[in-house]
């Protein structure tokens, strides 16, 4: 696979995971003995990917002061702050010289995804943008109703699963994408998904049933530990 560069998105606040993240960046949380935002470098190492521009706000004096300039790894780490919020996709505008194609990813995911199929699969179709996603179930806790327009019973469902695609935080754009965004725009990454889909680029999805957990809430945080410790060889290939 050819040279990609890749972008971390490492700015947010982290404010699910309050108290532990007004002292520790959430980027900088641990699995196991490894700040979570290592693991994500790692495993880019193992992938070829060897530029990384990481985006930071919250703390950011931190998350630099702990990753320097990536050669501890064998990759070439740059930053750019965000003097204000910027959204999941605004920050994107900030990082220059970007190559044709990119890949961007929250930094509190945890997965073991394929990076170079997600890539191929976009470099392949010639997509503006790939979204990678994920399939959920999610149970109701009550029984559901349905009812007609006079309110007369239509249904009633026990605590029924709805299945549905999520995104997983990890998107692979093209250079142009950059177009779209301004310059100190806040925007969020489905809102520049959309505004790509409308505005007629190739926006497609890459279903996968890797491993993925989003350490946003503290009990998505809690269950990235047990997976971590049960799984570590697969996140850490590097």
């Amino acid at each position: 696979m050819r040279k990609i560069q890749a972008i971390i998105l490492a700015g947010g606040k982290g404010s699910r995971l309050r108290p532990y993240t007004t002292v520790l960046p959430k980027p900088l949380m641990p699995l196991g003995e490894f700040p979570i935002i290592e693991v994500i470098i790692r495993q880019f190492k193992h992938y070829g990917i060897e530029n990384i521009a990481i985006s930071t706000g919250h703390l950011a004096e931190l998350i630099e002061a702990y990753l320097g300039n990536g050669r501890k790894w064998g990759v070439k780490i740059s930053y750019v702050r965000e003097t204000q919020p910027l959204g999941t996709a605004g920050a994107i505008k900030l990082v220059k010289n970007v190559e044709e194609d990119f890949l961007v990813i929250n930094g509190d995911i945890l997965t073991d995804l394929n990076f170079t199929d997600l890539i191929e699969h976009h470099k392949r179709n010639k997509f503006a943008a790939t979204i990678a996603v994920k399939a959920r179930k999610v149970k109701t806790d009550f029984g559901v109703i349905e009812m007609d327009a006079s309110c007369a019973l239509s249904d009633y469902i026990e605590k029924p699963e709805h299945k549905s695609f999520v995104s997983m935080g990890i998107n692979v754009l093209s250079k142009h994408c950059k177009e779209y965004i301004q310059d100190n725009e806040s925007i969020g990454m489905p809102e520049l998904m959309l505004k790509l889909k409308n505005a007629r680029e190739k926006v497609y999805c890459f279903p996968t049933r890797a491993l993925w957990l989003d350490l946003g809430r503290l009990d998505d945080f809690e269950s990235a530990q047990e997976v971590f410790a049960k799984f570590s060889k697969k996140f850490l290939q590097s």
